[in-house]
């Protein structure tokens, strides 16, 4: 069976990204990369929270960016999301401000994906919170997900 991902909103929107300093360069193209080669790899899912935060403001590819998760699973989220959010608010795990971080990784835990694939290095896919990350989970008996930028996902490409 494949590796279930969830879909944070960062990678639609690096997919589609237009600045171009080096490193939103490179993070459109890891992006683009991992999405045209190896997605078909794993079963991809999102929720309406992505979707939700894609629709918010005014940018060029808006439209794109949303329609590149038209298809893809949409996660439901029980009322035990909530709580688990609660807890990681609390807890400090995720800034108050930013309760989406929150909920994407409390939907990822809550559903048992393999992978939560974001370009959030600051509060997601971060090494020094990760700890904090499986501690919590732990403590509410919930699955870790690998909390991964494309980069991290993609496979050594074999001759």
């Amino acid at each position: 069976m494949k590796p279930l991902v969830y879909i944070e909103t960062t990678i639609p929107s690096f997919h589609y990204e237009v600045r171009q300093e080096p490193e939103m360069i490179a993070r459109r193209n890891w992006t683009r990369e991992w999405w045209k080669s190896l997605r078909h790899l794993f079963l991809l899912a999102t929720s309406e929270a992505v979707l939700a935060e894609l629709s918010e403001g005014d940018y060029p590819a808006k439209e794109d960016a949303m329609a590149l998760l038209k298809g893809i699973r949409l996660l439901d989220v029980p009322d035990q999301v909530a709580d688990i959010i609660e807890v990681y608010l609390e807890n400090h795990l995720m800034p108050q401000e930013r309760v989406g971080d929150a909920l994407h990784l409390a939907l990822a835990s809550y559903h048992k994906c393999s992978f939560l694939l974001t370009w959030n290095c600051r509060h997601i896919a971060n090494a020094n919170k990760f700890e904090h990350i499986r501690i919590l989970n732990s403590r509410l008996g919930l699955f870790v997900p690998a909390m991964v930028t494309p980069m991290e996902l993609c496979q050594e490409k074999t001759t």
